[in-house]
């Protein structure tokens, strides 16, 4: 069966051999598949989810029971005070977006404390000039590096105490960057240095690709507000899209009013059937995200063995489902993905390329023969064609699957040599 799909005795050897060795960090993540699965059934009881949340809206969506309760159980889950979970959000970055204008004013002042955000932030923010960006609408932007991986404590604090700032963000994971992704405890300490100086700040927490990787949220460490997609964790592989905005319940609210229209907010916004798709995603997210943990963890130890760097290590701490593969060429970078996309269960005889893509600078390539068009939850590796060179790997439904594509990504690379 291996040999039908490609796949070596030697590479089946190896992963067999190595996968022995990982059964004790496979534990651990399986203790917190367990405690965030016991979040999810006791919000389902509590609310007491029934056929009746199923039920469609359509046109302006009033009264729709089950996206209200549905919010509920999201902001029990994540810890905070509400929350706002749409299809009306295309994306991560449309959810970013929505909360960025929300909150900030012509005139204020938003700071990223982690460095240059993602990509597709850019023309939002006004990095890259754009006639709609905040900085159009006389909005002021700064950055402050990350040092060594890490918030640039003294330099945060000092820039505080000298300038008002209506907005801080924080991207957790790394976008295409070459640092290390951010965790809860390091989000925690620098949180508390900045209330000592300004307690009315609102924390922003971009948590793309973090949700249910550990054990707390950035909500219960203080932060203010939260984004993130539902096509990555949080869907588990079955929300066909949408996202969330979680949080202080005055966030929440403006947020609904951006996202719609002032007075009519969060009432508005029909479900079209999608109700099921979410709460049976969310369902299943703490399991998928194992899976996909373990799948990283896996390509992690594998590639490493086959002589290449990667980040973070097998062994090293999780806060995101990304694995980074430094390949330091690109017909390396270019044919991993393309055995990713071969052993996708969708368009699996598809080549992906490296093309120009919306809101990126350099070509990309971008392997995801995924059920939901662009599903970073799903087994999808993608990157910049720029040095180092670098496959973003998230993902994996089952472990199962996932393991399959990394063994055919390893044969398509042994072609190469």
């Amino acid at each position: 069966m291996y040999q039908e799909l490609g796949i070596s005795k030697e590479t089946v050897s190896l992963v067999t051999n190595i996968e022995h060795e990982l059964q004790d960090i496979y534990a651990k993540i399986d203790e917190i598949c367990d405690l965030h699965s016991l979040k999810v059934l006791s919000s389902f009881h509590k609310h007491h989810i029934s056929e009746v949340h199923f039920y469609s809206t359509t046109g302006y969506g009033y009264g729709d029971i089950g996206r209200d309760t549905i919010e509920k159980v999201f902001a029990d889950v994540l810890g905070s005070e509400d929350a706002l979970v749409r299809s009306q959000f295309i994306s991560g970055t449309h959810a970013l977006t929505v909360a960025l204008f929300a909150y900030l004013r012509p005139g204020d002042l938003m700071l990223s404390i982690s460095g240059m955000p993602y990509d597709t932030l850019h023309e939002v923010i006004g990095i890259k000039e754009n006639a709609s960006s905040l900085k159009a609408f006389g909005v002021g932007y700064h950055e402050i590096d990350l040092v060594n991986d890490d918030f640039d404590d003294d330099k945060i604090v000092d820039y505080l105490k000298n300038h008002k700032v209506r907005l801080i963000e924080i991207q957790r994971s790394k976008g295409y960057s070459t640092r290390k992704s951010i965790s809860i405890l390091k989000v925690q300490r620098i949180v508390s240095k900045i209330r000592k100086i300004d307690n009315e700040v609102i924390i922003m927490v971009d948590n793309c690709y973090c949700e249910f990787v550990e054990s707390v949220t950035p909500i219960e460490v203080g932060c203010d507000v939260m984004v993130g997609s539902l096509i990555k964790n949080l869907g588990g592989g079955i929300a066909p899209n949408g996202a969330y905005i979680a949080g202080r319940s005055d966030l929440v609210e403006l947020a609904g009013e951006r996202l719609t229209c002032p007075g009519e907010g969060r009432e508005v916004g029909p479900t079209l059937g999608i109700n099921k798709q979410i709460l049976q995603g969310l369902f299943l997210a703490p399991s998928v995200v194992a899976a996909s943990l373990k799948t990283a963890i896996l390509t992690a130890r594998l590639l490493e063995e086959l002589g290449y760097k990667v980040e973070p290590k097998y062994h090293e701490e999780r806060v995101d489902i990304v694995q980074n593969i430094i390949f330091g060429n690109p017909d390396d970078l270019i044919h991993y993905c393309q055995g990713i996309q071969m052993a996708s269960p969708i368009d699996s005889n598809a080549i992906p390329e490296a093309w120009d893509m919306p809101g990126y600078c350099d070509q990309v390539i971008m392997a995801s023969g995924s059920f939901t068009q662009g599903s970073s939850i799903e087994l999808s590796c993608d990157g910049p064609i720029r040095e180092p060179y670098i496959a973003y790997q998230q993902g994996g439904l089952t472990y199962s699957y996932g393991k399959l594509g990394v063994m055919k990504a390893i044969e398509q690379l042994r072609k190469l040599k």
